[in-house]
């Protein structure tokens, strides 16, 4: 079987963000299943992809908001009015639906595509409905967008984000209605879709890496390391979180560094708390502190940041909100979701550190993702065999 995996940003190898770790680990396991995969889409700017034999480039774009200028923000706001798009899938129209059509002859012959969350099929949605496709949902995005209007600090700001949860649900509902199966990354997205029947759809369960991790000795450096993309807005619901209601209750000597892309205007008076910007590798960072504090409190979707510290061994301090999709967590992790508990739970196992093997957790894990993709293929593998008939 040969599929097409199409995307917004297409790997490069960096697996800088949890959506380029979740692609990774769905590429993996496709493959390991005995498909070929060709990807299809966009790549970050300066970057070159990771398999460029099997990668098709439409084009470089950079989509991040917050790196974009007034200007460049404004012409996305027009377009997406004009078009009736959601912003975020604009920002892919940079290449015509008649260019991306003959990208995709170039692929040659194939049964089908896997259609890898809705900013690339919402753009292009006409394009790709000349063949089946499996569709994966790495968050319900409707949902995300209403809790971002909740928590956004302006008018502006609330009404974008309503409409584009609008749009994203009328999206979600057209997608899953039209794939012949469709994965998410947590469970409870199924039944948020509308997909709950195990004919329908199957929970991708993802590990971070390919082999597990060798349980190892660490050199400790501080307290708690935290790393995400803060500028995703979920991810700045929970920072927030974190940094006001979490941290005042910490001891001024404990050691708190944060690490990642951070957005204008987050600071804390916590004389302990260091923002270190972008660190050269994320799992030495991670491995640094003496335990992980896991702080989702909104979005949709699986944490791969949780996954990963699952899969190091890591001592953990988790919100409930961080552990859905993964049905099991170790007995280094503490979970709550009040404030104070958690602040103390974090100085308790920074004071004494136990880390676990987390090699059974990787495991697990794996087999459950290969049993997954292979319900999903047999679908799309029954289409095929229907219209061959």
């Amino acid at each position: 079987m040969h599929l097409l995996f199409a995307t917004s940003i297409v790997p490069d190898g960096a697996l800088a963000s949890g959506y380029e770790i979740a692609n990774a680990a769905i590429i993996d396991a496709l493959q390991r299943a005995g498909v070929r995969v060709t990807v299809i889409g966009f790549i970050w700017p300066g970057k070159t992809p990771s398999d460029p034999q099997n990668t098709i480039v439409l084009d470089a774009v950079e989509v991040r908001t917050e790196s974009a200028s007034p200007l460049q923000k404004l012409s996305w706001l027009g377009k997406a009015l004009s078009s009736g798009l959601t912003f975020s899938s604009v920002k892919l129209r940079v290449v015509s639906d008649a260019e991306l059509r003959a990208a995709i002859d170039r692929a040659g012959p194939f049964d089908g595509y896997v259609l890898n969350s809705v900013q690339f099929a919402g753009a292009f949605e006409k394009v790709l409905a000349d063949r089946p496709f499996v569709f994966v949902a790495h968050n319900v995005e409707h949902r995300s967008a209403e809790e971002n209007a909740a928590a956004a600090g302006s008018a502006l700001q609330r009404w974008m984000f309503r409409r584009e949860a609008r749009l994203l649900k009328i999206m979600e509902e057209r997608l899953c209605g039209a794939a012949r199966f469709v994965f998410t990354l947590a469970e409870e997205d199924r039944a948020a879709l509308g997909v709950a029947s195990d004919t329908r759809s199957a929970v991708l369960p993802l590990v971070t890496r390919a082999q597990a991790p060798i349980k190892a000795k660490r050199h400790i450096d501080c307290d708690a390391a935290l790393i995400g993309t803060w500028t995703w807005q979920p991810n700045r619901i929970g920072l927030d979180w974190f940094l006001t209601k979490v941290v005042p209750h910490l001891k001024p000597d404990f050691r708190i560094r944060i690490a990642g892309n951070m957005p204008s205007g987050v600071t804390s008076a916590h004389p302990g708390v260091s923002f270190v910007g972008r660190v050269p590798d994320a799992r030495a960072f991670v491995r640094g502190g003496a335990v992980v504090p896991l702080i989702s409190t909104a979005g949709s979707g699986v944490q791969l940041k949780t996954i990963e510290t699952f899969e190091l061994g890591l001592p953990s301090v988790a919100t409930s909100r961080s552990l859905r999709g993964i049905g099991y967590h170790p007995d280094n992790c503490v979970v709550t979701d009040d404030p104070i508990a958690f602040a103390a739970a974090l100085q308790a196992a920074a004071a004494n550190v136990r880390d676990v093997d987390g090699s059974a957790f990787h495991r697990r894990q794996l087999k459950a993702l290969d049993a997954a993709i292979a319900l999903g293929l047999e679908k799309l593998g029954a289409v095929r065999q229907e219209v061959a008939a």
